[in-house]
């Protein structure tokens, strides 16, 4: 998807990717997803909220947000956007593990709608 939208230097001179929580959690030795984990579910919030104004002081453009996720994140990422107002909207995308995991032999559809997406927004 990055080859096709130009290359690394031009997403990357667009793009800045980051996370709910830019850590990662792990129970029982295994990868755990936030939103799949009551007690991190209901606790995560103020690093959450901390973690992402620290990153908005970068001056990125607050416009726009993909998230990578259309379900569970985007859904836990919207409220919190509707809460403390990171972003004016938050546009939900397929996150890319699913694509490679589910739905392989779409993967380039995948990578038309994403592109499709970026580019109504960076013009």
């Amino acid at each position: 998807m990055i080859t096709e939208f130009g290359g690394v230097k031009s997403f990357y001179d667009k793009f800045y990717i980051t996370a709910v929580s830019p850590l990662g959690f792990t129970k029982n030795n295994k990868n755990v997803n936030y939103y799949d984990d009551k007690f991190l579910l209901q606790n995560i919030k103020d690093f959450s909220i901390a973690c992402m104004s620290k990153q908005l002081q970068f001056g990125i453009h607050r416009n726009v947000a993909f998230c990578l996720g259309d379900d569970k994140n985007f859904k836990y990422l919207d409220k919190l956007n509707t809460e403390c107002g990171f972003f004016e909207k938050i546009i939900p995308l397929s996150h890319p593990r699913f694509i490679m995991q589910y739905r392989l032999k779409d993967k380039h559809e995948f990578i038309l709608h994403y592109l499709s997406q970026f580019r109504d927004f960076c013009t």
